[in-house]
């Protein structure tokens, strides 16, 4: 057995190894709120050309076919996968995107990028001020904010985006 053999062997392990940490983290946050899984792309590495193609063998024939023996897999990358997930009853304030979009939420600005992030994780609730929040450890503010009125009966979400907010104070949404 060459030792070609052997590190071919250990890259599709290593290989196979990362696939499995991808496939146990997607399983892991299989509840998570607005998680996309993401999926293990593989590629081939290089060929070692033994033979080549059209050689005449030892009858005096040409061989059709040449021997290539490959070195072995890598992984290429991972991809996201954006299809929409199940929709999951929830707390008051969550609401679901269908189809194509993200929401967009404030951040800390250290990469200069605006303070914005998005996405698609629609568990939502009302801070002490009224704002409507991401429900994780950091509470972060929709953008643009929207602010829920202490007296809100309900709220209407249409399919352009457009919030309305019926209170008992009003008699129509606002």
């Amino acid at each position: 057995m060459s030792i070609t053999s052997l590190q071919s062997g250990a890259s599709g392990l290593s290989a196979l190894n990362t696939a499995l940490d991808v496939t146990a983290n997607n399983l892991a946050n299989v509840n998570t709120a607005g998680f996309k899984s993401s999926r293990v792309n593989f590629q081939d590495l290089l060929y070692v050309e033994k033979t080549q193609p059209g050689v005449e063998n030892a009858s005096g024939d040409r061989t059709p076919t040449g021997l290539y023996v490959g070195l072995g897999v890598k992984v290429a990358g991972t991809q996201l996968n954006f299809e929409e997930g199940n929709l999951i009853p929830g707390g008051q304030y969550d609401v679901a995107i269908k189809g194509s979009g993200f929401f967009r939420v404030k951040v800390q600005d250290d990469l200069g990028n605006g303070g914005f992030a998005y996405t698609r994780a629609g568990q939502f609730t009302k801070n002490s001020e009224g704002k409507l929040v991401m429900v994780n450890d950091q509470g972060r503010r929709l953008d643009p904010e929207f602010t829920i009125p202490d007296d809100a009966i309900s709220l209407t979400i249409a399919p352009d985006g457009k919030v309305s907010v019926l209170t008992a104070s009003s008699a129509t949404p606002s």
